[in-house]
C-alpha cells in the first residue's frame, strides 16, 4: 500500500510538472502573438519607404519632362522648402533633394528633413533605367532612414494594363531607427505598377499606384515579421496618405499569422486586421 501511495505521489508530481510544461508553451505563444502595436509600428515603416520611393521617382520623372509643356497646372509632389541640386558627370545625373535642418511637410502630412541623393542615366532613350539614392542625415516622422535602394524602371504592358505604362521593381535594403533608439531593418522586393497618371507628368495628384513583393521587418528584440501581398496594394495620390486604399498582405511571425486588408477604396488610415479568426479594425496612423 506504501509502495502504490509512493508511485500516485510520483504521478501527480509529474503530472504538475508537465502541465507546468504545457502552460509555459501556451504562454510562449502568446508572447509571439503578433499585436496590433507591431503592425502599426510595420506600416510606419512602410509609410517610410513609400515616401521615399515616391521621391526618388518624382526627381526622375522631373528630369526626364524636363523640356515636356504641361498641358495644364503644375502640381509638384515635393513641398517649396526643398532644395534641389543637379548635376551632370559622365553622363550620369546626380540630383540632391535637400529638406534642411528643420524639415519639410509633404503633401500627405508626413514631415522629413535632411538630404536624399537621387542617381540615374542621362540616357533617357532606353526603355529601362536604374534609379538609385542614399541618404545624409535624413529622417521621416522622426525616424532615422539609413541604407541604400535602387529602382528598376522599365515602360511595358503587363497583365493589369494592357497599355505601356511604368513598372518600378524597388529593393530594399534599409535601417531604420525611431526616435525612442530601437532600431528595425527592412529587405524585400516591390513591384510598383504606374496604372494612372503616367501620361500627365506634371499633375502628381492624378497618380495611381498597384503593388505587389514581400519583404521583411527585423524588431529590436530580434523578431522577423515576413509580409507578403497576396491581393495587390492600390495606392491613389489624390488620398494624400502612404497607406494603400485596397489590398491584402499577409503576415507571419515566428508561429503566428495576420492578415491586414486596406478596405474598398477609402481614402482612411483604416485596415481591417485579422488573427486567429477574429477581425478587428485599427488605426494604421496611430
Amino acid at each position: 500500500m506504501k509502495t502504490k501511495l509512493l508511485l500516485l505521489g510520483a504521478f501527480i508530481t509529474m503530472s504538475f510538472f508537465i502541465g507546468c510544461s504545457s502552460d509555459e508553451k501556451t504562454n510562449d505563444g502568446i508572447k509571439t502573438a503578433i499585436t496590433n502595436e507591431e503592425i502599426i509600428t510595420n506600416s510606419k515603416i512602410d509609410a517610410s519607404v513609400e515616401d521615399v520611393t515616391n521621391i526618388a521617382e518624382d526627381q526622375f520623372n522631373s528630369q526626364l519632362n524636363l523640356n515636356a509643356k504641361p498641358g495644364g497646372p503644375i502640381k509638384n509632389f515635393l513641398p517649396s522648402c526643398a532644395t534641389i541640386t543637379t548635376v551632370l558627370t559622365n553622363n550620369t545625373w546626380t540630383k540632391t533633394v535637400d529638406f534642411g535642418v528643420e524639415g519639410c511637410t509633404l503633401n500627405n502630412g508626413n514631415t522629413v528633413k535632411g538630404k536624399m541623393v537621387v542617381s540615374f542615366s542621362n540616357d533617357f532613350s532606353s526603355s529601362t533605367q536604374t534609379i538609385s539614392y542614399t541618404f545624409e542625415g535624413f529622417y521621416h516622422n522622426g525616424k532615422k532612414i539609413q541604407g541604400n535602394k535602387s529602382i528598376v524602371r522599365t515602360i511595358k504592358e503587363t497583365n493589369i494594363l494592357v497599355t505601356a505604362h511604368p513598372v518600378s521593381t524597388a529593393s530594399i535594403d534599409l535601417t531604420i531607427t525611431f526616435d525612442d533608439g530601437k532600431v528595425y531593418t527592412r529587405k524585400g522586393t516591390l513591384i510598383k505598377e504606374m496604372t494612372s497618371g503616367y501620361d500627365t507628368w506634371f499633375d502628381w495628384d492624378d497618380n495611381a499606384f498597384v503593388v505587389t513583393g514581400s519583404g521583411s521587418t527585423t524588431f529590436p528584440n530580434g523578431d522577423t515579421f515576413s509580409a507578403e501581398i497576396t491581393t495587390p496594394l492600390e495606392f491613389n495620390a489624390s488620398c494624400r496618405k502612404p497607406f494603400a486604399v485596397k489590398g491584402i498582405v499577409s503576415i507571419t511571425k515566428n508561429e503566428a499569422s495576420a492578415t491586414i486588408d486596406y478596405g474598398n477604396g477609402d481614402c482612411d488610415t483604416l485596415a481591417k486586421v485579422t488573427k486567429d479568426g477574429v477581425t478587428e479594425e485599427v488605426d494604421l496612423k496611430k
